[in-house]
């Protein structure tokens, strides 16, 4: 009888990328902290508060590319959605940091302020644990991870796939952000959550904690790529990948492709969340314009420009977008929807591997003409 050779599991990662790794660590969690607390604002090597807030804010959005990535990349799911978790996860937070300003709002009272604007005598029935942050911690994973199950299981279980599912997601999202723009809902209408004033009875509006939510962020996104990794190397990640290509081929060998794309789909819906739920004290806002399709669209577009199925890649197009974003709606901002546009359709009609993907191709030629030479 011979011997079946199985392969090794591959290492999480390289020794190479595990020094990258480590480098991204010391640079995000240390020197940066370091340039912008301890060094002169006059210095060349001071890091601003403005590059600290974007650079915060976009490694929120990256997390959400990379959950993306996961089900788009991996699975093959394209959900035009997931603005809704991050959502989700935001108002979870800014639920607890509404509660945090207590008498300091411009009413005085214990209420937040568009509740007694509202003329509300008493808090809503989904407000009651709002006041405990362990409470928040729960409903910023709970909150989309729920909706996440009930709504992928229905649509799983009924085969529901491809161009259908993005549709049925985006319309989610759009009534999700038509729920939340009432009044009557108790999350704040048109304007949403905003004026924070304290986290943990610490101010917000300080160096040194915005510098501690700038770190939590970046260990946030090198913790769940760490995740992410391991997810895709593992038995349950080549499931996903099967499913992706070949899912009617997964049901003949005796898989059933709900429970995995019911649990992937469910993790990428609470990273999604939590990215919000860094977010939105960043940011110091949450509104129902997070829920809006076109943001659940940019989304995706960050994964296709850095390129889907690599998991780098679309925290790479996170960062690529979000900073020339930054700067055309500064420049030209009448612009910038045409440019984000024809940028998803450059990358789908000649970059389907996105900028990673070229990046490589160009490696692998400079390898092959030095193997020749």
């Amino acid at each position: 009888m011979s011997n079946i050779n199985i392969p090794a599991k591959p290492a999480l990662l390289s020794p190479m990328g595990w020094l990258a790794f480590m480098a991204c660590v010391l640079l995000l969690a240390v020197l940066t902290p370091l340039l912008n607390l301890y060094v002169a604002v006059d210095n060349p090597l001071h890091v601003s508060d403005f590059v600290v807030s974007l650079v915060g804010k976009i490694m929120c959005y990256a997390i959400c590319a990379l959950a993306m990535d996961l089900i788009w990349g991996y699975t093959g799911i394209l959900s035009l959605g997931h603005g809704l978790f991050f959502a989700l996860g935001g108002y979870a937070m800014g639920m607890y940091l509404m509660r945090q300003i207590g008498l300091d709002g411009n009413y005085k009272s214990e209420l937040p302020d568009f509740m007694v604007f509202l003329n509300w005598k008493a808090l809503p029935w989904h407000w009651y644990f709002s006041d405990s942050f362990i409470a928040t911690l729960v409903f910023i994973v709970l909150a989309p991870g729920l909706l996440a199950a009930v709504f992928g299981y229905f649509a799983f279980r009924s085969r529901i796939k491809g161009v259908y599912f993005s549709i049925i997601t985006q319309a989610m999202t759009f009534a999700f952000m038509l729920l939340f723009f009432r009044n009557e809902t108790g999350f704040g209408g048109n304007n949403g959550f905003t004026d924070f004033k304290r986290i943990l009875g610490i101010t917000i509006a300080t160096p040194n904690m915005r510098m501690v939510l700038f770190v939590m962020t970046a260990l946030t996104l090198l913790g769940f790529f760490l995740m992410a990794r391991w997810l895709v190397q593992s038995k349950f990640g080549r499931v996903l990948q099967a499913i992706r290509d070949a899912e009617s081929r997964v049901m003949f060998c005796g898989y059933s492709p709900l429970p995995y794309k019911l649990s992937i789909w469910v993790i990428s819906a609470v990273m999604c969340g939590v990215a919000g739920a860094l977010y939105v004290p960043q940011v110091g806002i949450i509104n129902p314009s997070e829920m809006s399709p076109a943001n659940s669209i940019e989304i995706a577009v960050w994964a296709a420009v850095g390129g889907r199925g690599s998991l780098l890649g679309p925290i790479l197009g996170a960062f690529m977008v979000n900073g020339g974003k930054s700067w055309l709606t500064v420049v030209a901002p009448e612009f910038w929807l045409y440019v984000l546009g024809a940028l998803f359709i450059a990358v789908t009609l000649f970059m389907p591997q996105g900028v990673l993907g070229l990046w490589t191709k160009a490696r692998q030629a400079w390898l092959s003409n030095e193997a020749a030479s």
